[in-house]
């Protein structure tokens, strides 16, 4: 089995946060999106990873760190990392066919801008599983539309009108990966457009004008990391998570002075909270000061300094100061507010 991660993208809706570093790299609850979602696709597929393929945008923004990173992730779970780059952002068909050369055998595709909760067992009678969430606004997604054998026959982009409720969430299992790349790449050589890109979804319409069975796999639960509240949320939402799985979440190396901490709560390595109370709800990165602040439902990443603070629905980046009665924030890396 592979894993195949576009992640390409500069993450504008996540600025500013996203202007320094790849929004998939991006810490929820303590951990990188994108290493969150690729172990926990990982776990429930139950299956010996021989690859995770990774395709990044230009070099100069996804450096030297974030390959090592990636790489490594991919090594953890026993598999080879590769790496490959999309030019150009011309959608998601092109940035699949980035990765044109690893696209043999069965293989998930998971697009690295949400995180899922699931248990489930693929379909292998089926050519593809495609995985969707029941939503109340099925008009914002594109979404599939189901025959009487709950087979997937249509794939429609924001329905104007009903369809269904099944919105599709980015990830998808192919039997054989090879046969989706060779559709894609008919779709390429015709110049097949779609909103001014190439799209994954055009590949998959042909195959299933081939008769090619797709099926819809359901996840518990779908978590979005597109802007700033609901990246807020997702990690509310992954800490209770990870707390019902029992993970220790708070490093033994912290050093707190008449402090508070209410779980759940991500506290890294060496962090200092002094005449301070915390969560519920807050994520804070490692070697981060806290003094005379209170924080709730906020992420905080790495090497920062928070004082005099009253934080809820914030965002903070790596490297900031902020000394402030500001609450619902959102800060980039090496910002300074005094």
């Amino acid at each position: 089995m592979k894993i195949i991660v576009p992640m390409a993208g500069r993450g504008s809706r996540l600025r500013p946060h996203t202007l320094t570093i790849p929004k998939p790299l991006i810490p929820v609850a303590g951990k990188p999106i994108v290493h969150r979602l690729v172990s926990d696709i990982a776990k429930v597929l139950g299956e010996q990873i021989e690859e995770v393929a990774f395709i990044l945008g230009d070099p100069a923004f996804f450096g030297d760190d974030v390959v090592n990173s990636l790489i490594q992730l991919a090594e953890g779970l026993g598999a080879k990392g590769s790496i490959y780059r999309q030019d150009e952002p011309l959608g998601t068909g092109h940035a699949i066919m980035s990765a044109k050369d690893s696209l043999s055998g069965p293989a998930v595709i998971a697009y690295a801008d949400t995180l899922i909760r699931a248990d489930f067992d693929l379909d292998k009678s089926a050519d593809s599983v495609i995985w969707v969430k029941q939503v109340d606004r099925p008009e914002a997604f594109g979404v599939v539309n189901l025959n009487d054998q709950n087979e997937i026959v249509e794939l429609v982009e924001k329905p104007k009108e009903f369809v269904s409720d099944l919105a599709v969430i980015g990830i998808y299992y192919f039997k054989d990966v090879g046969v989706l790349k060779n559709e894609l790449q008919y779709v390429l050589d015709n110049d097949i457009i779609n909103g001014g890109e190439y799209q994954i979804n055009d590949g998959i319409k042909r195959m299933m004008d081939k008769g090619m069975k797709f099926v819809p796999g359901k996840v518990d639960e779908w978590m979005d990391c597109g802007n700033k509240n609901v990246t807020v949320e997702t990690n509310q939402r992954m800490l209770d998570f990870l707390e019902k799985d029992g993970e220790d979440l708070i490093a033994n190396s912290i050093k707190t002075e008449n402090a508070n901490i209410v779980e759940p709560c991500f506290i890294g390595e060496n962090v200092i909270l002094k005449n301070t109370t915390v969560g519920p709800y807050v994520s804070i990165g490692d070697n981060t000061v806290l003094e005379n602040s209170t924080v709730k439902n906020s992420l905080i990443q790495s090497k920062s300094k928070i004082s005099n603070a009253n934080l809820d629905n914030a965002m903070i980046g790596n490297h900031v100061v902020f000394d402030g009665n500001f609450e619902a924030i959102s800060i980039g890396d090496y910002s300074v507010l005094e």
